[in-house]
Parts: C-alpha cells; structure tokens; sequence
C-alpha cells in the first residue's frame, strides 16, 4: 500500500504537495505562510477543520492519520504502520501521508487532517508558544541521525569561512548544532542571500529542502549542509560528499524528531493516545535489533513505498557497518561515547529540553522569535511535554533498561563543540 498523498480540499485550503515528486521543500513562501499561523486570521480556518474532523469519531474511535517526511526520523511511525503495532493496540489507521515540507505538515496537523505527526524538536516549541496551537510531545521518535555533510575540498570547520551552508529548517537541532560549531571554530553565522557576499570569518545559512541539497551540493552551489539521514548517506554514496561531523558527536544522544499529538487527543482521548504512544515505543525497540529489516521496509523496493530511498543507502544509516571507518579518520571526536549513527529510544528527557530552550536563545533565526524570550526552560520542559503515556509504554515493555536508559530516567546534557 502506497503512502496517501495530503489532499486539498475545499474545507481545508491547504496548500500541499500533490505529486510523489514534488521537492517543494521549506521555502521562504513556506517559511511565511507557517509563521502566519501566529495570527488569528490565519489559523482560524484550520482549527475550525479540526474541530470538525475531532466531533466526527467519538471517544476512541478515530483513525491514527499518520503525518511524515521522507527521512529516517520518521522510522517508528512507518515501522509501527508497516507491522500493524497500531492495529495490534486496537487502533484503526489510514495510510501514511507523505509530505515535503515541514510547513505543510504542521499545517495539516493543525487542521486535523492528520493526527499523529513527527516535529523537529525545536520546531515544536514554535508550534505551541509562537503559533499557540495546543499540541505536546508525547516521545522521542530517536536519537542521533544527522550529520554535516561538506564538499570534498573541505577538510575543517574552518574551510567553510566565506561558504554557504544549507539547513532544513531555521527552528531545527541542525541549525542549533551548526552554529555552535561554526563559533567554536571561530566563524560568525549570518543569513544573506545566497549570492551576497560574504567575509572569510562568516558562514551564510540558508535554508534548503533536504531533498535538494545533494544536488546543490553536487553542483557547488553550496559547501555543505547539515541534515537529518539518509541525505548524508546519499552524498556519500554518491560520491559527491563527505561527512565532516556527526551531529550525535556534538550533542550526545540528542533528540531530533519526537512524536507530536494535539492535546485535544492527550485530554479527551487518554487512552487512544497511550495506545498510539505504546505502539510507537515498541516499533523503536523493534527497530533497535532489526536495523536491516527496518532498512527494506522504508526503502523504495518496499510494497509500502514509504520513502524514495534505495535500501544501500538506508542500510548505510540504520545498520551502520562502517562506523569504525569514521573513528579512524578522526571525524569522530568523542570515540568514549559509543553512539550509533541513528538510535532509537523513546524518552524525552526534560534536561533536553530544558537545554534546548537555552540553546534557541543563542541561535540566530528569521523570522520572528519574540515568543522565545519569555519562555522559562523548566516550566517549557514540563508544559510542551506529556511523559505519562510514554512511561506505562516504557515499562509495558520491560522498562527504561531494555532501551538502555538509566532506571530513574534521568540524566545529563553533554555538549562539546
């Protein structure tokens, strides 16, 4: 079964990707139309869809509708739909919807049309307190799984003074992650045009659709990019770049993608959230020992067609054979911490968020980020994130240690730039 493409319907006059191979991505018309959300006008149609999609099913009856981006952060929902974990906890579910941006996900999940999403990190807190749409991370979706991918000519952070670097999304861990290192090298991030000019001690940020950016790459529009697999593993295989650093050896077991459900559903639907939350949680442990299988079921010769990648290049992620390769070459700074490419492990440690909110405050964006400055990193820690459905899932399922997690769910940030 194929994943759904997002309609536009009347009711929803939403304006979404129709074709399997539209590569829209984040543009700056995409980046404007999301911060409109901010305002009442704009987000007032949406949420009337959404009322009307939530009085339509009763209780917990509604459909889990799936929304994702073609990438590995997407990994447990697209392996608990592919192996019926959902329908094992008694739900019923539509086919994924595929789409190619995160503006056009959120506006979805806004309007209802899909319910069950996966949210960069970062970008949830601008949902909740920019835009003020009531939604909570309720799990991780994993851990790691991105890295700064550099032309062949680039050998050090410093190489990149005078370039531009693509990220996927201003509100993203890469954008966060990436300037931290280039301060640490001695460059200035700034955000121009992608011809302005631009001085040997600064890196031009331009955001860029992760599907585009190995082409631009490949046709030295730009020095790199940082972003979530397997666009990494595309350039290597490719032979068109090479990994510079691994985003998990700056921030340890950093979270990039989690679960994001609307607190309607976590309020008035306790128990078709815990089920969704459970199915999820056990599709992470699934894929923790299964890498190779999780490989085929998302790549392009798979029956479900999820993603648009060749299982080599998945393989090359989720399986990560060649990690000793990188430590031997030095792009891995920090051998001690004994990290996987991509893991997956469903707890969202409030120290994470609590740090990423400190970081956001640091780290320069478009757009307007006001909303930021009021923002308490405990009190966001405790309020955009609903552990209690993620903590019966954990112990559902043998408990914090078969996810290799400390016992009290506790721990602490580790940065090193």
């Amino acid at each position: 079964m194929k994943p759904v493409r997002p309609s536009t319907t009347s009711a929803d006059k939403l304006h979404l990707c129709t074709s399997a191979d539209c590569d829209c991505g984040m543009s700056r018309r995409d980046f404007l139309k999301m911060s409109a959300l901010a305002t009442a006008s704009a987000a007032a149609p949406l949420l009337m869809a959404n009322d009307a999609r939530a009085q339509a099913f009763k209780g917990d009856d509604q459909p889990v509708r799936i929304g994702y981006l073609p990438i590995t952060d997407a990994t447990p929902l697209l392996v608990a739909h592919g192996r019926k974990l959902f329908e094992a906890e008694g739900l019923r579910t539509e086919p994924p919807r595929l789409f190619r941006s995160w503006a056009q996900i959120v506006e979805a999940f806004v309007a209802g049309q899909v319910n069950a999403i996966h949210l960069l990190s970062p970008a949830t807190l601008w949902v909740r307190y920019g835009t003020r749409f009531p939604a909570k991370v309720v799990a991780w979706n994993h851990v790691n799984g991105s890295a700064l991918t550099v032309d062949k000519s680039i050998d050090k952070l410093g190489d990149l003074g005078g370039r531009t670097v693509a990220v996927p999304f201003w509100y993203s861990i890469h954008n966060i992650l990436l300037q931290q290192l280039l301060r640490a090298n001695g460059l200035q991030p700034v955000t121009r045009a992608r011809d302005a000019s631009v001085k040997p001690n600064e890196v031009n940020l331009v955001v860029l659709a992760p599907a585009e950016m190995v082409s631009a790459l490949a046709s030295k529009s730009i020095a790199g990019y940082i972003v979530a697999e397997p666009f990494n593993a595309a350039a290597e295989t490719a032979g068109i770049g090479k990994i510079l650093r691994f985003s998990g050896d700056v921030w340890k077991n950093h979270a990039c993608c989690v679960t994001f459900l609307s607190e309607r559903d976590t309020v008035e639907r306790p128990e078709w959230s815990q089920r969704v939350t459970s199915a999820i949680v056990k599709a992470q442990l699934w894929t923790r020992t299964n890498q190779t299988d999780t490989a085929k079921l998302l790549s392009n010769t798979d029956e479900h067609r999820y993603t648009p990648h060749p299982l080599q290049v998945l393989t090359k992620v989720l399986a990560a054979t060649d990690y000793s390769a990188y430590e031997r070459s030095g792009i891995i700074h920090h051998k001690d911490w004994n990290q996987r490419r991509i893991d997956f492990q469903p707890y969202p440690f409030p120290s994470y968020t609590e740090e990423l909110v400190k970081a956001l405050l640091q780290t320069r964006v478009e757009g307007d980020n006001s909303f930021l400055s009021g923002l308490d990193p405990r009190f966001v820690a405790r309020d955009l994130v609903d552990d209690r459905f993620v903590r019966r899932a954990i112990q559902e399922v043998g408990g914090p240690g078969v996810f290799g997690l400390p016992a009290n769910l506790l721990r602490s940030e580790v940065i090193a730039a």
